[in-house]
């Protein structure tokens, strides 16, 4: 019988090669790997991003303050390609030393204001436009439990669950069987409050379903790690109401097509540089131009 138990050893090395599909976006290093500038739009907000449940984040909050009609919101969305090592350049470094996406500059302030991590972008965006976050005492703080649940949250959902089940370069019982409780934990929490709630942090559309509605709502539509079936997520009935509006909004539907690299090609939106781009710059109409 072969004992395939793991000793680690007394001082780790990094493998680069092992690690399974996407290990190369990671190193145990910080810092640039090679010098480049980032480009710049015309847009007050520049942003640096792939369309990945974090990124998607931002993209949606833009989208939502350009519908209700804050100008100010318009960006430049430029395409990073994690698994190329965009985010290791010298200019994206730069914006956010922790080399991860989306990262956000602020033109329109002098100097000009980095914004990196995506519930701060959020919060930032919030706060600088006034929307999306309540201004009561109770309903601000109840918005900020949310979004900073879901900032806790979703590395066991993502980094945990998702690498196990879906990335891993092999699968094994424990750390699937010890993730699939948490997340399923997760969603009953989620489930429990959208049983008393229309959105995440009471009668308001914030910046709390901003954030959670991404991870949860792609594993619930079997859009992330093809798990739904694994998870019973068609259980969790008001989580699914919950996701079912949310991605009904036109907002939602234009901000997650943004730096979309994969899926239909009338949902990919490479770059957006402006609001005519969702017509006329989807990949089925320009290919490989």
């Amino acid at each position: 019988m072969t004992d395939n138990r793991y000793t680690p050893p007394r001082v780790w090395r990094w493998d680069s090669e092992s690690g399974g599909e996407f290990a190369k976006i990671n190193r145990p290093i910080a810092g640039p790997t090679h010098e480049k500038e980032l480009p710049v739009g015309r847009h007050p907000m520049q942003l640096y991003s792939l369309a990945t449940p974090n990124g998607v984040k931002a993209t949606i909050m833009l989208e939502e303050l350009l519908a209700l009609g804050y100008d100010g919101a318009e960006y430049d969305a430029h395409l990073i390609r994690i698994t190329e090592g965009d985010q290791f350049s010298s200019g994206f470094v730069d914006i956010n030393p922790n080399s991860k996406i989306p990262a956000l500059v602020d033109h329109s302030t002098t100097p000009p204001i980095r914004v990196f991590e995506s519930g701060s972008i959020l919060l930032y965006l919030a706060e600088k436009f006034g929307a999306f976050l309540p201004h009561t005492p109770e309903q601000r703080t109840e918005t900020l439990n949310w979004l900073f649940w879901q900032m806790g949250a979703a590395p066991f959902l993502g980094g945990g669950f998702g690498h196990f089940y879906a990335y891993a370069p092999e699968k094994y019982e424990y750390p699937i069987n010890r993730y699939a409780m948490e997340v399923k934990r997760q969603f009953d929490v989620l489930d429990r409050q959208l049983a008393e709630h229309q959105f995440v942090a009471g009668k308001e559309y914030t910046i709390a379903d901003m954030a959670i509605w991404p991870w949860y709502g792609a594993v619930a539509k079997n859009q992330a790690y093809d798990a739904a079936e694994f998870l019973e997520a068609h259980t969790y009935k008001n989580v699914n109401r919950w996701v079912e509006e949310i991605a009904a909004r036109p907002a939602v539907q234009r901000g997650r097509m943004v730096n979309r690299t994969w899926g239909e090609p009338s949902e990919q939106l490479h770059e957006r540089h402006d609001a005519s781009d969702f017509e006329l710059r989807t990949q089925d109409k320009i290919g490989n131009e």
